[in-house]
Formats: C-alpha cells, sequence, structure tokens
C-alpha cells in the first residue's frame, strides 16, 4: 500500500456563477467558482470540454493563454473570451507575504 501525505482539508460555501455566450457562432458555458483558496483566484470551468483553470481578471487579458487552456478553435475567439471574462472576473489585490 502507498503512503500519501495529507495536506489539507477545508469545507467552504463558495459562489458559483454561471455564463454562456455565443462567439462567432460557437457557444460557451462556463462555470466560475468564487472562494478565497488560491489567492482569491476563481476556478473557471469549461463545461463542453472540462478544461478548468484558476483565472483572473489580469490573467483573462492572454487571448493565447485562453486560447490554449479552453482549447479554442481561432484566436478572435480567444479575444472574445478575453473581453468576456475581463467583465465578469475580479481583479485580484496583491497582499504582500501572498507567495
Amino acid at each position: 500500500m502507498e503512503h500519501y501525505d495529507h495536506l489539507y482539508e477545508e469545507s467552504e460555501n463558495a459562489n458559483v456563477r454561471f455564463l454562456g455566450l455565443v462567439s462567432e457562432g460557437t457557444r460557451h458555458d462556463f462555470g466560475i467558482v468564487f472562494t478565497h483558496k488560491f489567492y482569491g483566484k476563481p476556478l473557471v470551468i469549461c463545461m463542453q470540454t472540462g478544461q478548468s483553470t484558476l483565472l483572473g481578471s489580469e490573467d483573462a487579458v492572454n487571448p493565447g493563454y485562453l486560447q490554449k487552456i479552453f482549447r479554442l478553435d481561432s484566436e478572435s475567439e480567444a479575444e472574445t473570451l478575453a473581453q468576456f471574462f475581463q467583465e465578469y472576473l475580479p481583479p485580484i489585490p496583491f497582499e504582500e507575504n501572498q507567495y
């Protein structure tokens, strides 16, 4: 039997928001889990692919990252999502000794 180290176990009542949009004829459905974990970055889940990432509004300015992580077909689709996420994701304030 393998040994493992238990790192943490926490419960939290998280706020979840479901958003859908259509761009270039492609439908996108996302679940956004707002939590106090992960330095306040929301967990964004693509309901079509199951791909997920921690994503703050400052991360959403990078369409190339969004195209890669959510497996998007075009750069313009990624740019549309970048604009969408910047509107719906909160900015993450930097806290000293955060890292």
